[in-house]
C-alpha cells in the first residue's frame, strides 16, 4: 500500500491535471506539466525525455506517456486496453519496478496521450492490471473494476463490450476534441469564441456511421451552442463553408442569444485550420449539409 504522503499527493495531482485540461480545452501542455508545484517544490508530472514518470519519492508510477500516429492509440487492443511496454533494461527494476508496484498496490496512473508535439490529452484515472514478463509489456485498464478479473486477456464478451465503450468515451473522443481544437487555435469556428472550456469537437459526419472517423477534417471546432445547434440541424455549414441557420429559426422573433447567438452568424464563412490537411472535408460537409436541408 502506497503511503499516506504519496496518495494524497497522487489525488491533488489528478484533480490538478483535471481541472486544468478542463479549462484548456481537454489537453495540457508541455510546459504546464513540466512546471507543475506542490507549494515552493517543483513536481514535474511528465518525465524530461522518457515516457514514464516516476518521482525520486514515489513508490509507484506517477504518469506515462502513449504518443499517437493515427486516429487511434497504437497501443491499443480489441479489447479496449492498453499494452505499454516495459522501459529497457533490468525488467524487475528502475521504471518497471515502479510501475509494477503500481499494479500490486493498486494505484491510479495518469496516462497522457501526446497528440500532436507538446500537446497532451490527459486519461485520468488508469490501472495497471496484469503484467506479462514474456513480452515485456504491462496491461493498462482505464477502470479500477478490471483488477477483479482473473484474466483480462480472456474476458467474457460483456466485460470486453464495457472496455471498449470506455476506450472510446476516454480516449477516442477527449483525443479527437483536443486535435479539432489546436488545429482551430481553440476557437469556435463560427462564433470565433476563445474559451476552451466552453469548446467541442462537433463530428460532420456522426460517429455512429461508417465514415464517422474521428480525424481532424471530420470536425468542427465549435462552442457549445453551436455544437448543439448543428447536432439539431438548426445550424448547417455549406461545403463551401458558410454558415447557414434554419429558417425557422431565422423567421422566429426571441431575445439577444437567438438574434446575435444565432441569426448573425447566418452567412458567415467559419474560420477554418491554418493547415490545409486538417480543414474539413467538402464531401463531408456536403453529406451533412443535405440532411441539414431536409430540417431547415
Amino acid at each position: 500500500m502506497e503511503s499516506a504522503v504519496e496518495h494524497a499527493l497522487r489525488a491533488q495531482i489528478i484533480s490538478w491535471v483535471q481541472e486544468r485540461a478542463e479549462a484548456n480545452g481537454g489537453f495540457l501542455r508541455r510546459l504546464e506539466l513540466l512546471d507543475f508545484r506542490i507549494g515552493d517544490q517543483k513536481l514535474p508530472i511528465i518525465d524530461y525525455s522518457r515516457g514514464i514518470r516516476n518521482p525520486a519519492s514515489f513508490e509507484s508510477t506517477l504518469s506515462i506517456v502513449s504518443a499517437t500516429n493515427g486516429p487511434y492509440d497504437d497501443t491499443e487492443s480489441e479489447d479496449g486496453l492498453l499494452h505499454y511496454a516495459y522501459r529497457e533494461g533490468d525488467p524487475w527494476s528502475g521504471d518497471n519496478r515502479k510501475l509494477r508496484n503500481a499494479m500490486t498496490t493498486g494505484a491510479p496512473l495518469i496516462l497522457f496521450r501526446k497528440e500532436v508535439p507538446n500537446i497532451y490529452t490527459p486519461v485520468a484515472p488508469v490501472y495497471v492490471v496484469d503484467d506479462y514478463p514474456e513480452e515485456r509489456t504491462f496491461i493498462i485498464a482505464l477502470d479500477e473494476s478490471f483488477n477483479f478479473v482473473p484474466d483480462v486477456m480472456q474476458m467474457p464478451e460483456p466485460q470486453r463490450d464495457y472496455a471498449r465503450r470506455l476506450a472510446k468515451q476516454r480516449l477516442h473522443q477527449p483525443a479527437f476534441r483536443t486535435r479539432v481544437l489546436v488545429a482551430y487555435e481553440i476557437r469556435c469556428a463560427v462564433c470565433e469564441l476563445k474559451h476552451g472550456s466552453l469548446l467541442d469537437a462537433a463530428h460532420i459526419v456522426p460517429d455512429s456511421d461508417e465514415r464517422g472517423v474521428p480525424t481532424v477534417n471530420n470536425g468542427l471546432a465549435l462552442c457549445k451552442i453551436h455544437h448543439a445547434a448543428y447536432d439539431q440541424n438548426m445550424l448547417g455549414v455549406t461545403p463551401d463553408f458558410e454558415v447557414r441557420i434554419a429558417h425557422k429559426l431565422l423567421d422566429e422573433v426571441d431575445g439577444p442569444m437567438l438574434k446575435h447567438g444565432l441569426q448573425e452568424m447566418h452567412g458567415r464563412h467559419i474560420k477554418l485550420p491554418n493547415r490545409r490537411a486538417d480543414r474539413p472535408s467538402a464531401d463531408l460537409l456536403a453529406w451533412r449539409y443535405e440532411r441539414f436541408g431536409v430540417h431547415a
